[in-house]
This record gives structure tokens, sequence and C-alpha cells, in this order.
């Protein structure tokens, strides 16, 4: 799984942003805001990776069990498909 690449991540006023580049701004009609732990996610799906990889990244970076780490990742994962972020 990898970000496409007609999307970047912004920092704006303290809010992490997830902002279209080119011509993907036409269709994009609401932003996207990310919590620190989806920042943290991105970054890590700005290279290909996978659901497993993510889950062990998440696990040592913040006091989460897999499982818990497993379920918000799905849903991470499902809102960016839903956006047509992710690339699979």
């Amino acid at each position: 799984m990898k970000i496409k690449e007609s999307y970047v991540l912004r920092s704006v006023a303290g809010e992490n942003l997830i902002v279209p580049v080119g011509g993907n701004n036409i269709n994009f009609n609401s932003a996207m805001t990310l919590n620190e732990t989806g920042a943290f996610l991105w970054q890590l799906l700005n290279a290909d990776t996978t659901r497993d990889a993510l889950i062990d990244a998440m696990t040592k970076e913040y006091d989460i069990d897999a499982e818990t780490a497993a379920k918000d990742i799905d849903i991470f994962i499902t809102s960016l498909k839903e956006h047509s972020i992710l690339e699979d």
C-alpha cells in the first residue's frame, strides 16, 4: 500500500491536512485532517508498506497492543481508500 503521489500532508495552523495536488483538487470536496497517529501512519504510507509493517511500527511508537493497532489501522486504511487516496 502507498499514498498516491497526487496527495500530500501539510501542517497548517497546527492541523495535519491532506492536500490534493495537480488536477485532483478539482474533485476534492472537503478537507481531510489527521490526528498525530494518522500523520504518523501517513508518513509510513509514503513508501510502499504493508499492513503488518504499519501494525509493528504503531506498537513500537505508541503504547498500544497489536490487536488495537490493527483495528485502528484498518479504519484508517478504509477511509483513505474510500477517498481514493491510497493505492494497493
